[in-house]
């Protein structure tokens, strides 16, 4: 009797220890900071597809966006952020909250899908942001241009979606090297950064936009292959993103891989293991 009362208490400590594992790492990811893979190439140089960071949560303070969203459709597993903390939906505020600057890298919630977006922040609120001929206008001052070569990557399937690369270069072969002109681009504060282009395309001129109080404009750093805010929502983009839609800001990079599976270790990006996004 007492072998079996040991194993009883055998397997509830296990199951209790297992619980508290995920209200700790619950916990920590709701405050601190969440796990991000890259799934496109919208921010590519500064973010390949299969760059693994880490979200700092703690960067522009708490919203109802800082709860998790546990997103496996083929598990049917679908918890919403709004599931859990939806109660504090709709006033566009933050707690311990603190302004974004121009230039970073953030992870925000999409307003109407909810999913999970990386871009770069361009415009801060009551900017007119313009595009023509691809050079980003603030407020009348277009940024700073660069160039600054090329950037090559072999055209092959990419990330767990097996997505192919758009190429500047034409249409590039398995096995072939495609290519995007790179340029470096300075906004108003300072930041520079890498951004890539492929070629004229309806985004490259657009309206003014002026953005509302309490929201903000983001692009990707791949120009031509960025669904962003030069995109209403209702078309697929981002359209102007309310403060209380940031999730945190990226700040670096702590794995990467170039494979299907983060198993693959021959496909491992060792030059990418910890590096600072800028």
């Amino acid at each position: 009797m007492a072998a079996k009362e040991k194993t009883g208490n055998a397997f509830v400590e296990t199951i209790k220890t297992i619980v508290y594992a995920l209200l700790i790492a619950g916990v920590f990811r709701t405050l601190f900071f969440q796990p991000f893979w890259i799934p496109s190439g919208s921010m590519k140089e500064t973010l390949l597809i299969g760059d693994f960071l880490f979200v700092n949560k703690m960067a522009y303070g708490y919203s109802y966006a800082s709860c998790p969203s546990v997103m496996m459709p083929r598990f049917g597993i679908e918890v919403d952020a709004k599931d859990v903390c939806g109660v504090f939906d709709g006033d566009n505020t933050r707690l311990f909250g603190s302004e974004p600057e121009r230039g970073d890298v953030v992870v925000f919630r999409h307003p109407v899908s909810g999913r999970d977006y990386i871009k770069r922040l361009i415009g801060l609120p009551g900017d007119k942001v313009q595009i023509t001929d691809g050079v980003v206008s603030i407020n009348g001052t277009a940024v700073e241009l660069r160039d600054d070569g090329v950037f090559e990557e072999v055209m092959d399937r990419q990330g767990p979606q097996g997505m192919r690369p758009r190429c500047e270069n034409g249409a590039v072969g398995a096995g072939g090297v495609c290519e995007k002109s790179r340029q470096i681009e300075v906004l108003p504060n300072g930041v520079e950064h890498a951004i890539l282009n492929i070629g004229n395309q309806a985004s490259d001129n657009t309206g003014v936009y002026t953005v509302p109080e309490g929201h903000y404009f983001f692009m990707g750093d791949n120009r031509d292959n960025s669904a962003d805010s030069r995109l209403a929502q209702q078309a697929g983009g981002v359209g102007f993103v309310p403060y209380e839609n940031l999730i945190g800001r990226a700040d670096r990079i702590m794995f990467s891989s170039a494979g299907r599976s983060m198993l693959f270790f021959w496909t491992w990006r060792s030059d990418r293991f910890f590096k600072a996004i800028k």
